[in-house]
């Protein structure tokens, strides 16, 4: 890489640049016709490649997955890793792309949520979206009230120890 811009062997700039991960919680309104304003704090961290341009998707809990663009290309290309001979393999392909829909954020900056997936996890008039790293979660304040029931701090400190607790930091070996 050289000292220059555009010195960038991929020829685009854009792509190089560092964009942290979503984080936080945010609730907004959701109108009669499904649209709701995209958070700002979580406008600032969307990568200039994905063009404010989403795919959402049926989450794996009662919830919808939003994918900035270049993130849904990284899961396109896991998914393309996916051995369709067999049955397993097609199931989750098919299960999980059929509710794939592609969205933009509007000249108000905000989303059009497909009514089909309102419907699936339950979400009318309010929404939370949570960053969740390289996507972003929408939930129904009812569903995710209901998700953190059993989530005291004994479970959540739990919960962390078994799933983070193996973990070396990487940057001392």
């Amino acid at each position: 890489m050289g000292e220059h811009p555009n010195d960038f062997p991929s020829g685009n700039i854009l792509a190089t640049i560092p964009v942290s991960s979503f984080k936080g919680e945010y609730e907004h309104a959701v109108d009669e016709k499904g649209r709701v304003s995209f958070p700002s704090k979580l406008r600032k961290f969307l990568n200039p490649v994905a063009e404010e341009r989403f795919t959402i998707v049926r989450g794996l809990e009662e919830c919808l997955y939003l994918y900035p663009e270049d993130e849904w290309q990284k899961v396109e290309q896991k998914i393309k890793k996916i051995n369709s001979f067999t049955k397993r393999g097609r199931a989750v392909v098919r299960n999980f792309l059929r509710t794939a829909d592609d969205l933009t954020l509007d000249r108000q900056n905000r989303l059009a949520l497909p009514s089909k997936l309102m419907e699936m996890v339950g979400i009318t008039g309010k929404i939370v979206f949570i960053g969740s790293g390289e996507r972003i979660e929408l939930w129904s304040p009812e569903a995710l009230a209901k998700e953190d029931e059993n989530l005291d701090f004994e479970a959540y400190q739990e919960l962390f120890e078994d799933v983070m607790g193996g973990f070396e930091d990487e940057e001392e070996e």
